[in-house]
């Protein structure tokens, strides 16, 4: 499942395996799980494993504060 994917990326890269604190629709930005190096991370992560392109347009808070707003954006980019 695509959520699951990008939540174990995140809890992995950011959170160091401690994934207790973040849900689906923690914000990842004022929750300061990422910075907005990290927003490029998730980014480069998204282009490389689901094989899309995120144009700069595309970052956006609404598409990349969290696992949900992530999972939501990338059904649309690969729907689209």
């Amino acid at each position: 499942m695509i959520r699951n994917e990008i939540r174990t990326f995140i809890i992995d890269t950011f959170l160091f395996g401690d994934g207790g604190r973040l849900t689906d629709t923690t914000p990842l930005l004022e929750s300061h799980v990422v910075d907005s190096t990290g927003v490029l991370e998730i980014v480069s992560f998204l282009e490389n494993h689901f094989g899309i392109t995120v144009d700069d347009d595309d970052l956006r808070p609404e598409n990349l504060n969290s696992v949900e707003k992530i999972a939501g954006f990338l059904e649309r980019k690969k729907g689209g």
